[in-house]
């Protein structure tokens, strides 16, 4: 299987310093601004969502290609929560809104295939912590 590698690198405090973040076709900026209110650049969580939204497509379409079925269009938008605990910040809900565009596929297979997609997407079973919940909706 594959192995990929991501870096970061953070300098300064925590509310004064700046990162950034680097992997194959990305490279940006992060701060605590960017994090923890509404400052310029990306985030940690805001990556977590952006792979757990492309893996639950890729994982939804192959599990509905195996079903039989040829998918169109699966588009996933992934809303990280990032809040508190008594250790501190943490991820406390992941909420995946997807559109499946798929002919001739009823509703039944479709909410079924979602659920295994949820359950069992490499990204999603490394994420095991969080609540994940699926708002999904079959377009024609």
């Amino acid at each position: 299987m594959a192995v990929r590698k991501a870096n970061a690198t953070w300098e300064g405090t925590l509310k004064e310093g700046a990162g950034k973040m680097r992997f194959t076709g990305y490279e940006g900026p992060f701060t605590y601004a960017s994090r923890f209110e509404e400052g310029q650049g990306t985030n940690p969580e805001e990556l977590i969502g952006a792979a757990h939204a492309g893996c639950f497509s890729m994982f939804l379409s192959a599990q509905l290609t195996s079903a039989g079925y040829t998918p169109t269009r699966v588009h996933t938008v992934a809303t990280v929560h990032l809040g508190r605990d008594d250790v501190g910040p943490k991820v406390t809900h992941i909420e995946l809104d997807t559109e499946a565009e798929v002919p001739n596929l009823d509703e039944k297979t479709f909410m079924d295939k979602v659920e295994v997609s949820k359950q069992n997407c490499p990204i999603s079973r490394a994420l095991a912590g969080p609540e994940i919940s699926v708002n999904a909706k079959l377009v024609s």
